[in-house]
């Protein structure tokens, strides 16, 4: 490992882990506890839109995603509460619509198609100094804002109701934490893609979630999952040259199973040590 450090693409790979670890492992505990998976996803789909609008454009298409992707979460959150239109229904507009603009918008660009594989299914080596820049300032919002209102926000996640009624900036939150959670996905997109960007959102949590119920250690226990599954899953990817994204996503599923059995022997060694006496 440390010979692949004189590496810049490398060392930038491992600082994008770092960063992402932080982020993902803080929205994703808030959009778990929220139970927002499905909204996290059409965000996640329907910021293609802005990668097909931004190729067509010339433009970096990350900044197109982020942009696109902000307007989901924003759009997702305005229709739902004040549309008259189910939540769900308005996630499979905005998931639709994103796809379908980014498809046309590619289509009709002029010249070659781009390659695409990158933004669908991640490549972390290829994270430039640019993103860096870009998820250092997001995780240092999202470290900044927990800090200051974790108890707000807490509040909201798990009684939305009671937080209105001790007169709460409920709705400021939302859109905050929503147009966040935009940006966290966008941010995440160089390493797992669009199609599976939602993981590094809900596999850490998940695995945290099996040994622990408070949202505090779930949130500090998903960066320390998240990092380790992305730091094997770089090492394992550049070693057997298979695709980084989804070898992160396997280790992560694997993090997660292998807690799952653990809990599930320790269960029932216990059992059987109760009915021996």
């Amino acid at each position: 490992m440390l010979e692949l450090l004189q590496y810049d693409f490398f060392t930038n790979a491992l600082l994008a882990a770092l960063l992402s670890s932080v982020s993902c492992g803080i929205i994703g505990t808030y959009i778990v506890s929220r139970r927002m998976v499905f909204i996290g996803g059409g965000i996640t789909h329907a910021s293609f839109g802005g990668i097909g609008i931004a190729y067509y454009l010339g433009m970096n298409p990350i900044v197109g995603a982020a942009v696109f992707a902000v307007l989901s979460a924003l759009g997702i959150n305005y229709f739902s509460q004040n549309g008259n239109i189910r939540q769900d229904s308005s996630i499979a507009i905005w998931w639709s619509l994103g796809m379908a603009i980014g498809i046309v918008f590619i289509a009709i660009t002029p010249g070659y198609s781009p390659n695409l594989m990158s933004f669908l299914f991640g490549s972390i080596l290829t994270v430039t100094f640019a993103d860096l820049a870009y998820m250092a300032v997001l995780s240092a919002i999202l470290v900044i804002l927990f800090s200051f209102f974790f108890r707000v926000i807490v509040m909201i996640a798990f009684d939305e109701e009671f937080a209105r009624a001790r007169n709460l900036p409920v709705s400021f939150f939302n859109y905050t934490l929503m147009a966040l959670m935009a940006l966290v996905i966008v941010a995440s997109i160089r390493i797992s893609g669009v199609i599976l960007v939602l993981s590094l959102l809900t596999l850490p949590q998940a695995t945290a979630n099996l040994f622990t119920k408070d949202f505090r250690s779930i949130m500090i226990a998903s960066v320390f999952i998240g990092l380790i599954g992305m730091l094997a899953g770089l090492y394992i990817s550049y070693y057997t040259d298979l695709p980084s994204g989804a070898t992160i996503i396997l280790l992560l599923t694997a993090l997660f199973l292998v807690g799952k059995l653990f809990l599930t022997a320790k269960g029932f060694l216990y059992r059987r040590s109760g009915n021996s006496f």
